[in-house]
């Protein structure tokens, strides 16, 4: 008899937990929120089955529930792979990918353009640990090569870069990487696996943050890791479970509902703001505008290598007046769009480098990356292109 069987055969007066609900012959469209912290399993045995991989099956939400293997696999879709994990955020994404690699001693290599939290875990966190860190310019493979030491075991890099959306030498990296036998482990949250897949331009580890484009609606925190080799995904599902770092069910199931419009919504926000670029490109009040599929980007041959002709939702611009008393004027008279640090979101959102992401570097460093007071980074979304191009006319007036 089974485990539901004899529960329900003990049932009496008593209110009493488990009651089973009984699934009829239809089958329901809409994955369902299985909220519950524990799994109840027949005998030790079973127990013991599931653990070691002999049955499929669910123990203890911290270590996976249906909600999260049912995102995951939607993700891995995209991504062209399997395994994936998801984690409390993009950040624990990061985090594990590079704590489930690494070991004290291990060396790693940064984009030094990375967002700002990546920027901080690398430089303040990592060495705490043992694990020694350089940034450097993902963009010139030389200056990578550089970089590496006889202990360099994983190479961090972001594709495009947040937010002064440099693009890295993909290729170049990838064949280094080969050669030195290091990981590269790619932050794909700006691109999504719409415009670039990671894995099979030859990364071993794939970081998106759910949070933005992918679900899509500023409505959930999660972030997806997935690694090539399956031991090393192991080693990082074993930091995700030990560390805590668990998705909330009800995330998951409203980021697999966003996912559902992610092709259509990056598509339309990536034409959006592309044609937002080429308008700010001629407005007097801005200095210089960073698209990827702009002829005058500083890495348009690597673009074309590596994006072909997408250019993703987010534009960078600088004001011709750098100064933060007009960058306040800027945010206070653009009506209608959310100045807030985030990005992926259905409606427009505008952010400040200086003053959000990359608040904890200091003045020279940001202006070495070329983020001044005047900088500012847009994710379009899904608003009509005249719409904006009429708000950022009227508010780039008052700086």
């Amino acid at each position: 008899m089974s485990l539901k069987a004899k529960l329900m055969k003990k049932r009496n007066e008593t209110i009493q937990r488990p009651i089973s609900l009984q699934a009829g012959e239809s089958v329901s469209v809409v994955s369902p929120i299985y909220p519950s912290v524990v799994y109840a399993s027949e005998t030790p045995d079973m127990l013991d089955d599931q653990y070691e991989g002999r049955i499929q099956g669910y123990t203890y939400a911290r270590e996976g529930h249906p909600n999260a293997t049912a995102l995951a696999k939607q993700i891995d879709l995209l991504e062209q792979t399997d395994g994936g994990i998801i984690t409390g955020s993009g950040m624990a994404a990061i985090t594990a990918a590079i704590m489930g690699t690494l070991s004290s001693g291990d060396h790693v290599v940064g984009g030094d353009q990375l967002y700002g939290r990546s920027l901080r875990l690398m430089k303040s966190d990592l060495p705490r640990f043992g694990i020694e860190v350089s940034l450097t310019d993902a963009t010139d493979i030389s200056k990578v090569k550089n970089a590496i030491k006889s202990n360099t075991k994983l190479i961090l890099i972001e594709l495009v870069s947040n937010p002064t959306l440099r693009v890295a030498d993909i290729s170049g990296i990838v064949s280094l990487c080969q050669e030195k036998d290091i990981k590269l482990l790619v932050d794909n949250t700006f691109t999504t696996p719409k415009a670039f897949k990671p894995m099979s331009a030859g990364a071993d580890i794939v970081v998106n943050s759910v949070t933005k484009l992918l679900a899509g609606h500023s409505d959930v925190t999660l972030g997806y890791v997935v690694a090539k080799d399956k031991t090393i995904n192991k080693s990082i599902y074993d930091f995700v479970v030990t560390t805590g770092l668990t998705p909330s069910p009800y995330e998951c199931w409203l980021a697999e509902r966003g996912l559902m419009t992610f092709p259509l919504r990056f598509e339309s926000s990536q034409a959006t703001a592309e044609v937002l670029a080429k308008y700010l490109a001629t407005n007097k009040n801005v200095d210089r505008v960073l698209y990827p599929t702009l002829t005058n980007h500083p890495d348009a041959a690597l673009v074309k290598q590596s994006l072909g002709s997408n250019g993703c939702n987010m534009v960078s611009f600088e004001l011709k007046n750098k100064t933060r008393e007009a960058a306040n004027r800027f945010v206070k008279q653009l009506e209608g769009i959310a100045f807030a640090p985030t990005l992926g979101d259905v409606g427009t959102t505008l952010s400040h480098p200086a003053s959000s992401s990359h608040r904890g570097l200091s003045e020279d460093e940001r202006l070495t990356l070329g983020i001044t007071e005047g900088f500012f980074r847009v994710s379009v979304g899904l608003e009509d292109i005249s719409s904006l191009t009429e708000k950022f006319e009227l508010a780039l007036k008052h700086t």
